[in-house]
């Protein structure tokens, strides 16, 4: 099974890969066309020229990597969405798993304004994750819905991607793992002082006006896939 995990920043999408790396079977992937959007994008991102000198950037190479056989019998490739550029290879992801990982917009963005500034809602990905569900397909779970129960919403995305619970899922070592990338120690601090899900989320966050408007324009493509996530 290769399984493209579509997530925005800053929505549990390290945590679950840890999670399915913690099963055993599964080699993952971390954000493996962030390095070509960036090259591609001129985005200014905190370590961006350590990432565009680290890792690969034709998104060409990237996609044949995707499909390229791993050591065991899964794969779990962790993808953000507005990675993905005009022009950039996608037929790649026609034969994986698509899973949709979304989270609240306020939720989102409350969160990644405390780590860069003049957010822009192609900088969150809701929209251009729309665009990857309408073309892919899928499934969606919400975040915050695993953060609320993990093992009884892990239980029920393993048995709607036809894959077997298991319950190594849960736990992992604290500390980072040789398969982050390399902004892993910019972005992934509290995931790794982590060794399993956080609990389940408090109340919605206050924006300031500016955010708030951003939250706004991000809202109807949260709900459209709210509302076909697992329940």
């Amino acid at each position: 099974m290769r399984i493209a995990m579509w997530s925005g920043p800053r929505n549990l999408s390290t945590a679950m890969m840890y999670s399915f790396l913690a099963r055993g079977d599964f080699t993952v992937q971390d954000e493996p066309f962030y390095a070509p959007y960036l090259a591609a994008s001129g985005r200014r991102h905190p370590m961006d020229d350590e990432i565009i000198a680290a890792h690969e950037t034709d998104p060409r190479k990237v996609a044949r990597d995707c499909l390229a056989p791993v050591p065991t019998p899964h794969l779990y490739m962790k993808h953000m969405p507005h990675h993905m550029l005009p022009g950039f290879p996608m037929d790649w992801a026609r034969d994986c798993v698509n899973v949709h990982l979304i989270r609240h917009p306020a939720r989102v963005i409350a969160s990644y304004a405390a780590k860069q500034a003049d957010l822009t809602l192609d900088d969150i990905g809701y929209v251009r994750q729309a665009e990857v569900f309408d073309a892919l397909g899928g499934v969606v779970i919400d975040g915050t819905d695993i953060r609320a129960d993990p093992e009884g919403m892990l239980m029920k995305l393993c048995a709607e991607i036809g894959l077997p619970f298991d319950p190594m899922m849960l736990r992992w070592d604290a500390g980072p793992r040789a398969e982050d990338g390399i902004w892993a120690k910019h972005w992934y601090g509290a995931v790794h002082r982590s060794t399993g899900f956080a609990g389940a989320e408090g109340e919605m966050p206050r924006l300031e006006p500016d955010l708030a408007e951003l939250c706004a324009a991000a809202l109807p493509y949260y709900d459209k896939l709210a509302a076909l996530r697992i329940r």
